[in-house]
């Protein structure tokens, strides 16, 4: 039996996940939580096979709640299920411990499939994914090129996202739970890290390399 565990802060795509889960005879739907701090807790209890975790929520990120996980709980395989299917989020999510990245526009059956991949202990992602992915690292070869981003701390990584949403220093530490004067020490490194001089060269930046996409 695989037991699972969902997290998003949309009651509607958990319910959904868990109607499409449990109609495999091998996968049960342990536990679901609406963010990342909640999802910690849970995931420390209930020691889940397999956790699908969204990426965007409130509070700390699905991605940061990975690197979290994946330190406290080493057993589980951890999912990012999203929208937000660019090489920047794919890097981030490997980075932080994730076996797998799925679009939450992929099919049922691409979904399935990645739960059995990770619950082996694979890496698994989904055909869209991995080709940005590998035509971001032909880009880096081919012009050897390093990516000013892997400067960053993950903190800095973390605070670059919410900026480049124009959100304020106030705003960005109460998500963070951390100080505004931190948070203006952090966009200060980010800004000399990556040579930007002020919030629109930030944002342009957001969105060359997919950190932000006209969606949002």
């Amino acid at each position: 039996m695989i037991n699972i565990m969902v997290v998003d802060d949309h009651q509607v795509v958990r319910q959904g996940l868990r109607s499409l889960l449990k109609v495999e005879s091998d996968f049960r739907v342990v536990g679901e939580a609406a963010g990342g701090f909640e999802a910690l807790s849970m995931a420390a209890s209930l020691h889940p096979d397999v956790i699908i975790i969204d990426l965007v929520m409130n509070g700390i990120s699905g991605i940061e709640a990975t690197r979290q996980m994946s330190k406290t709980c080493p057993g589980a395989g951890i999912i990012i299920f999203s929208m937000l299917a660019t090489e920047y989020y794919v890097l981030e999510a490997l980075r932080a411990g994730a076996r797998g990245y799925i679009s939450k526009d992929s099919s049922p059956e691409e979904l399935i499939r990645a739960v059995r991949e990770v619950a082996a202990g694979h890496h698994l992602l989904i055909s869209s994914v991995l080709d940005r992915t590998i035509d971001f690292f032909m880009r880096i070869v081919n012009n050897n090129f390093a990516d000013p981003l892997q400067n960053l701390t993950a903190r800095e990584r973390e605070v670059l996202y919410l900026s480049a949403q124009q959100k304020t220093c106030p705003e960005i530490a109460k998500t963070l739970f951390v100080s505004p004067r931190t948070v203006e020490a952090q966009r200060t490194s980010i800004m000399r890290k990556l040579g930007l001089k002020n919030q629109r060269e930030l944002i342009g930046f957001a969105f060359e390399r997919g950190i932000l996409t006209p969606e949002i």
